[in-house]
């Protein structure tokens, strides 16, 4: 018995579903048996910072606070009744399984649910609240793919239904409804509409939609830098594998992209930026502003990017809608949200200055600074002639840094701009001054570990016994991952050994032995 069985029509299967055929399916989805037609809403505050008229597609308005209640119903919808009642299965990093959990209950289907170790705790509770007694939810793994994997070994295992995440043309056709709703409430002209991609199948269903209605609309995906597989599959013209994702936008932290969301999306989508987690937390803080609701990462991706467009063409009086795709954020991790939002709107800079040990030095540093907000300040001596300071500042506009900069090297000081230097944000700021004449042969490194028991064990049995550990810092920020930077000693003729532990570990890495922050504060 096929855990995985054929229920699409002849004419609308994945591979030779016509553009027509697309269409068709997206008009009539029964989408609204559960979900609902959401608000398109003028960001106001947005629009008059940008200079163009930006209105928000409220997806985060779902029952399930995610559009992925309608490809999942309507996948579901289309299913034969015979496979229906032996049990379905999926696998997803959370907003998908609500929307499977939701409809089970809904047409009274048994189903498991699915989802990596590291999904939020928000969506987990929310995918047992949703769906009730006749849902079980399994975890498994740290991705979307190893959760994939797991689910498809229990499919074959107890002959049940899959129900996939994005990769199905029921799925991309319930998703291409939030593009048939936003060309139907948005009849003046459209310039572009941005849509956040992970496994890609709300890229998928509104640009075939729009392309087919309305080709001169520009559709547009958005990812972040470290959970790219779209963007690098349509670099090379074939679907990319990524080795790790990052976590931090953990509703699109996929590996690899759907084979029919790819085929859509090469032949309909116009480009994919990229953003960095300061972009899409400073993207989450533009929302909240104009709005009062917070979203999820995933869910602001779509602002973040047409941001960043907005800026790399110079764009003005245009009309331009963002998908707020999700609103399943954890409470803990606003605080990671709102110490990084203020450097991706450019509105904070993080410098390492190195002042000499003598008379008014200091006086000259503060001259720079002037009347500028200092948020964070760590001062602290080298030695009798010099000093290390980190410090960062409030600031009106992007190039004031580059300013700044240039007037600290004026004065003679020995400056760096670190604002977008991971390490010192997330590890070095907290540890300045931290030396040690023992560290010697010590080499960095910045780890992503999952927020799960046993996770640090797993990293220190594994490590040889005649390694040691010489820095260790982790900080808990909210999230269902954190970074551990880490010092490591080991004999030279160890190196090979040592970088086979790092490959064989699983956990996300770089080294960080020749970051500048790290040379400076801390050797």
């Amino acid at each position: 018995m096929s855990a995985t069985p054929r229920t699409d029509t002849p004419e609308f299967q994945a591979g030779n579903a016509s553009p027509m055929e697309y269409l068709r399916q997206i008009l009539t989805a029964r989408v609204y048996d559960i979900a609902r037609e959401t608000e398109l809403d003028l960001a106001r505050g947005l629009s008059a910072r940008l200079g163009n008229t930006i209105h928000l597609k409220r997806e985060d308005n779902q029952p399930v606070f995610s559009f992925k209640v309608r490809g999942a119903y309507n996948k579901m919808r289309n299913t034969p009744q015979a496979a229906r009642d032996r049990g379905v299965i999926t696998a997803s990093a959370g907003n998908h399984a609500q929307g499977v959990a939701i409809s089970a209950a809904k047409l009274g289907v048994r189903a498991i649910i699915v989802v990596p170790q590291t999904a939020p705790q928000v969506k987990v509770d929310a995918v047992r609240a949703h769906g009730g007694p006749t849902v079980t939810v399994v975890q498994a793994g740290d991705s979307y793919t190893d959760a994939y994997t797991h689910a498809q070994k229990l499919a074959q295992e107890q002959g049940l239904t899959f129900i996939p995440a994005f990769d199905d043309p029921y799925v991309i056709a319930g998703q291409g409804t939030v593009g048939m709703e936003i060309l139907r409430q948005h009849p003046e002209p459209l310039h572009a509409i941005f849509v956040p991609i992970g496994g890609g199948s709300l890229a998928a269903g509104v640009s075939a939609y729009v392309k087919a209605v309305n080709p001169g609309v520009k559709v547009i995906g958005v990812q972040t830098e470290d959970s790219c597989a779209m963007a690098q599959s349509l670099r090379v013209g074939e679907r990319v594998i990524l080795a790790e994702v990052g976590l931090f936008s953990d509703g699109t932290a996929v590996k690899l992209v759907g084979e029919e969301t790819f085929r859509l999306c090469r032949e309909y989508l116009d480009e994919v930026i990229l953003v960095d987690t300061d972009a899409v937390c400073a993207a989450i803080k533009d929302v909240f502003l104009d709005t009062r609701s917070v979203l999820e990462p995933a869910g602001a991706l779509a602002v973040a990017g047409l941001k960043k467009y907005v800026e790399r063409e110079g764009a003005q009086g245009q009309s331009l809608v963002a998908i707020t795709s999700g609103a399943n954020m954890n409470f803990d991790r606003m605080r990671f949200v709102a110490d990084r939002a203020e450097v991706g709107e450019a509105r904070e800079a993080v410098f390492a200055v190195t002042v000499p040990e003598e008379r008014g030095s200091f006086r000259r540093f503060c001259g720079v600074i002037g009347q500028r907000s200092v948020t964070e300040f760590n001062y602290r001596i080298a030695d009798a002639r010099t000093a290390h300071i980190f410090v960062s500042v409030q600031i009106s506009r992007r190039g004031e840094a580059v300013d700044i900069m240039a007037a600290l090297q004026e004065q003679g000081f020995s400056a760096s701009d670190l604002t977008h230097n991971e390490v010192s944000k997330q590890h070095i700021r907290y540890m300045v001054g931290g030396r040690s004449p023992l560290a010697g042969g010590e080499r960095l490194f910045r780890f992503e570990f999952p927020e799960r028991p046993g996770a640090l064990m797993k990293f220190l049995s594994a490590m040889a016994p005649n390694w040691n550990i010489s820095l260790f810092h982790y900080r808990n920020q909210g999230a269902d991952f954190s970074s551990a930077l880490v010092g490591i000693q080991a004999p030279v003729a160890d190196d090979a050994a040592l970088d086979a532990f790092l490959r064989q570990l699983g956990y996300a890495h770089s080294e960080e032995t020749a970051n500048e922050a790290y040379r400076q504060f801390l050797i």
